[in-house]
């Protein structure tokens, strides 16, 4: 298959993988590859492909039957009774005749074109499932990407919870002492409870990642493998978007399906056209019982012929057809396929289009999300700063709670953006290889190389040159 050669090569890196990390030892941690391997073994939608590419496929032999010879053969036994007018005058026969006929295509066009027509629909069913193939690395990768985000903007929550929790009682204490007043606790109390709610939907939002690689997978993982913060984030080579939308027009498997789409609806209408030609077959015949049941003798004189034995016949000779007139039949179906033909074409231009924009759209958030992990990155720096100035000017007064408040929400804020651009990167460069038909499993293999085993959302959801932050965001 187009891709399916080149999917077992990707496989075959993904084992050497598992052979240094065993799948057993994986079913509780899942991995990137672990879950892709898994995933190439479970999944639902790629094993309905792979029947739905077999099933297809079987339309090439039936096709090509109709140019190859067809041989039937057959008995008939018949009972006669001849019951005269005169009495006693009553005749029967009984006997059976053996036949058997050999029918070769001479001239067929239809045919030829109906099997042309098979073969082109074979080819779109092998590039479809490629595709499907194809789209199953990006799948296996989303689904483990998003639980790592999911993950991480959990870790998220639940320091800015801890730390708006640090705020609140800091708040309470102040009230005690006299140096605050009853809105900076509610302020801080209503900031508290925000988070909290926030953390609990992150949470779900976990559960309902770990769903997703379950559905692929079909295995239960309780923890993941994280990707290293060293992830080289780097502009798509080349750094031009007509030469993606190029490379995505003539290998993207989504569209050379769709061109066989058209091949094949343009035979299936020269097949339709070719109904009111003629057809030429040889045949030859062969036939073998009572002399009776051939009609040798007369009916109405049977059992009283000369000859009441059995006859052998053989023939051999063409046959042809000259359509005429069909009720109109061939007529309709020729302008059924010229508009089938005419659809597939604007269906091939529609998908042509498509996979322009998605690749241009792709190309563009590959290159924004290398801007935003750079600056995501840095407004982390800067908001921790700006919180660890707004307490000391808390403490100086001349700053209030209303001010941290602001400050650590917006330091968590930025926490959570990064890690989307982040993960978001990593997405929309698949995605971008996707449209232009050059993903493969050596994409997962390369990201692989930066999986942090031992991985604890906790700690590692900020970069190491920045955190870790503590529950009063310092």
């Amino acid at each position: 298959m187009y891709f399916s050669r080149f999917l077992a090569t990707g496989l075959l890196l993904v084992s050497f993988q598992s052979l240094a990390a065993p799948v057993v030892g994986a079913i509780d941690r899942a991995t990137l590859l672990s879950v892709y391997q898994l995933a190439v073994e479970n999944d639902a939608q790629l094993s309905a492909a792979r029947h739905a590419f077999q099933a297809s496929r079987e339309a090439v032999p039936q096709a090509r039957a109709g140019l190859l010879p067809n041989l039937s053969a057959g008995a008939t036994s018949e009972k006669t009774r001849l019951d005269r007018d005169q009495p006693g005058l009553v005749r029967e026969r009984s006997g059976i005749v053996f036949q058997a006929r050999l029918t070769q295509p001479l001239f067929r066009l239809d045919r030829w074109y109906q099997l042309k027509a098979a073969e082109s629909s074979a080819d779109q069913a092998e590039l479809e499932l490629a595709a499907q193939e194809q789209e199953l690395i990006l799948n296996a990768a989303k689904a483990y990407f998003e639980t790592l985000k999911a993950l991480d903007q959990l870790s998220a929550s639940q320091a800015e919870e801890a730390g708006l929790d640090g705020q609140r009682a800091q708040a309470e204490a102040r009230l005690r002492d006299g140096v605050s007043s009853i809105t900076d606790v509610l302020d801080a109390q209503a900031a508290f409870d925000m988070a909290h709610a926030n953390r609990m939907l992150a949470e779900q939002k976990v559960q309902d990642a770990y769903e997703a690689i379950y559905r692929l997978t079909q295995v239960a993982f309780s923890a993941i493998d994280g990707i290293d913060h060293g992830l080289a984030v780097a502009a798509p080579e080349p750094f031009d978007p007509r030469a993606w939308t190029e490379l995505a027009s003539v290998q993207n498997l989504r569209l050379q399906a769709s061109a066989h789409a058209v091949t094949a609806a343009e035979r299936t209408y020269a097949r339709s056209r070719a109904g009111h030609l003629p057809t030429l077959d040889a045949v030859a015949s062969y036939r073998k019982g009572d002399n009776d049941s051939f009609g040798y003798s007369n009916p109405t004189d049977f059992g009283l012929s000369q000859y009441q034995g059995n006859v052998a016949q053989g023939s051999v000779g063409l046959e042809l057809n000259i359509p005429i007139y069909s009720g109109g039949s061939i007529s309709s179906q020729a302008r059924e396929s010229s508009e089938r033909l005419l659809q597939s074409r604007d269906e091939f231009e529609d998908a042509r289009r498509e996979i322009v924009q998605r690749t241009r759209n792709a190309f563009r958030a590959v290159t924004s999300n290398v801007v935003q992990v750079a600056a995501r990155r840095q407004t982390i720096r800067s908001s921790a700063e700006s919180l660890k100035a707004n307490r000391v000017g808390l403490d100086l007064g001349t700053r209030n709670t209303g001010d941290v408040l602001d400050a650590q929400r917006q330091l968590y804020a930025a926490v959570r953006d990064y890690n989307d651009a982040r993960y978001d990167y990593i997405l929309e460069t698949l995605t971008l290889k996707l449209n232009a038909g050059t993903l493969s499993p050596e994409d997962l293999h390369a990201l692989a190389a930066f999986s942090k085993q031992g991985y604890d959302p906790s700690k590692d959801f900020l970069p190491p040159d920045i955190g870790p932050l503590d529950a009063r965001g310092r």
